[in-house]
């Protein structure tokens, strides 16, 4: 199993910026895939970035360019750095984990960005 602990959410302006961390009971190393999906209001849970096995890394075509998704394999963490945030970005943001037949999800934080 894997746990997930996700922290940095919160309420921004149009514009700014927010990191958000993924404390994982295993080194992202050694999983097939960690990253971030959202999940906003009526809409269905969607991925906006990956890093599978280890260096491959994927965006939602929405944030590139805004986005960067980053592991620091000491620790066990994996952020998401979310640059000039826009309205549509506000939904509630899961850290997800694959590894074998296991898929791992964390409790999820709110994002919220105001215009």
């Amino acid at each position: 199993q894997v746990q997930l602990v996700e922290s940095g959410g919160g309420l921004v302006q149009a514009g700014g910026s927010l990191r958000l961390a993924c404390a994982a009971s295993r080194s992202p190393l050694f999983l097939n895939s960690i990253g971030w999906y959202r999940q906003a209001p009526g809409k269905q849970r969607e991925l906006v970035a990956v890093i599978r096995s280890g260096s491959t890394i994927n965006y939602a075509d929405s944030v590139k360019g805004r986005f960067i998704i980053s592991a620091d394999n000491a620790k066990n963490t994996v952020y998401l750095q979310m640059n000039n945030l826009k309205p549509d970005d506000t939904a509630v943001y899961y850290c997800n984990s694959k590894i074998g037949w296991g898929d791992y999800w964390g409790q999820g934080t709110q994002v919220t960005v105001s215009s």
